[in-house]
This record gives C-alpha cells, structure tokens and sequence, in this order.
C-alpha cells in the first residue's frame, strides 16, 4: 500500500467521521416534535387585524354573539362593545372591537392611551377607557401591573386600515354585586351605559 492512497483512506475516513458527528447533533437537537422544550410553530395568521396581542389574550377577545353597545366615533370609526364580564378574580373585563367602517386609513389617538405619563411611555393602549358607576358614585380605571402597564390590549398598529377592525380588552376592578350597570367613557366617543354579565 502506497502512501498516496493511505492519505486518500484517512481523508475519507475523516470525511464520514465528521458527517457521523453532524448527523447526531442536528438529531440531538431537533429530532423529536414532542420533546418537553420544543416551541410551537408560529401561524402565518397570528396577529392579523388583531392588534399585538399575547397568547395569553386570546381568551378575551369578544364574543361577538352578543352586542351591549355600539358606538360611532369620530374619523368613520365604531366601538363594538361585546361583553362586560366580572371575573373570579375580583375583576371585570370589557371586549369588543373598533371597526372602520370609512373608506380611508384611521390613525388611533394618543388620548386613547389615557393621560398619566408612566401609562403612556408604556405605548399604544386604551388605558384611556374609564368606567362611572352613578349609583356608587366611583371611576374606575384601567387596572395597572406591577410595571404600570396597563391590562388593556396594548402595542397594537396605530393605523386601522379601511374596512378593518381591532379587537380589545380592558380590565377594571369589579364593582360591587348591586351594581348591574356602569357607563363606559372612551375619547372619541359618545358615553354609554352597558350591562355587566355575572
């Protein structure tokens, strides 16, 4: 056996030993679908006309079975508002969704972020939404966390395309169980009175 054909075994011998070793690691890494680490694929739909939202939002977005009221806004825009929902938790939860129904782009207005600086550098939100309970005589805002972030759909696109719509949540504390109605005030709309379920 020659020397120039020693070389030629080594090189292929290195050549398999090094595919060997990428094999087993790419099947190390992401052989198995149902490994407890592996993250689910994302949807080529996620987020379409619904704002940035979270997965963990998906459960309150509306019902659109049921309509408590709707409001017509200024620049061709609708509120929707689909539920008021009192919640385990000690809170209520209004959804539903702002439609454009004009024939042109609608720009969101910074007063639906509401007017406390910490609130607004938090960025697109509808923070500004408040609710008055006559009877009881309170307002109520929207809830914060612990970052001053607002429980509210939030980081949404700020332009509302012809014929789109955005769906929303917003959380406030719960009023009390004699309490059946509040008015729901929003910037750019007309108040309205709606009826809280549960």
């Amino acid at each position: 056996m020659n020397l120039r054909h020693v070389r030629k075994v080594r090189r292929a011998g290195a050549v398999v030993l090094l595919a060997s070793a990428l094999l087993f690691s790419v099947a190390a890494c992401g052989g198995d679908d149902k490994g407890p680490n592996k993250a689910p694929a994302a949807s080529s739909d996620a987020g379409k006309g619904q704002g940035k939202q979270t997965p963990e939002d998906d459960e309150t977005l509306p019902d659109r079975s049921k309509t408590l009221a709707t409001l017509k806004g200024d620049g061709g825009v609708e509120m929707v508002v689909h539920s008021a929902r009192r919640d385990s938790g000690g809170f209520l939860t209004i959804s539903g969704e702002i439609k454009n129904t004009s024939g042109q782009s609608f720009v969101t207005p910074l007063q639906w972020n509401g007017q406390e600086e910490a609130v607004a550098r938090a960025g697109s939100s509808f923070a500004g939404m408040t609710l008055v309970d006559s009877v009881g005589k309170k307002r109520y805002y929207v809830l914060r966390d612990t970052d001053n972030r607002p429980l509210t759909t939030s980081n949404y696109e700020l332009t509302i395309g012809a014929g789109k719509s955005l769906t929303f949540f917003a959380q406030f504390p719960s009023p009390p169980s004699t309490t059946t109605k509040v008015d729901l005030q929003f910037p750019g709309f007309p108040n309205a009175t709606i009826e809280i379920s549960g």
